[in-house]
């Protein structure tokens, strides 16, 4: 069974991500890994821990009815995001990476944004790109 791999965060561009993901998770017969990355350090206190729990908590409802078999990874290892999503999809052998983007400003679109360039640049597999609603 293949794997998509997916890069969620609890904002329109995680929301149109994870359910781009469910869909192609369906349309070829795969596992979905929903990956949360937090970076950590002084910004990620116990209030932050318990919001993330939470958001996943959520996720895991909406994966729950989905009829698509799942993990969730929820990471704080001090790596940038698009480091986790990269190596837990090469980890994983996953046939395709689904990242959210959102709309940015004439300058934000010239850099379209560390994290999203870095996945297409550097991931091993097809990187599905998904336009927030």
């Amino acid at each position: 069974m293949g794997k998509v791999v997916v890069g969620y965060v609890p904002k329109p561009e995680g929301e149109a991500a994870l359910r781009t993901a469910v869909a192609e998770a369906k349309l070829r017969d795969a596992s979905l890994v929903v990956v949360n990355s937090h970076r950590g350090g002084s910004d990620f206190d116990a209030e932050a821990s318990t919001q993330a729990d939470r958001e996943m908590a959520a996720v895991r409802k909406i994966l729950d009815g989905s009829g698509v078999d799942y993990e969730v990874r929820q990471l704080v290892r001090g790596f940038e995001p698009a480091e986790d999503l990269i190596s837990i999809a090469e980890a994983s052998q996953a046939e395709l990476i689904v990242i959210g983007l959102r709309r940015r400003s004439p300058v934000g679109k010239l850099i379209l944004g560390s994290n999203a360039q870095r996945v297409l640049l550097d991931a091993h597999c097809p990187v599905l790109a998904v336009k927030a609603d």
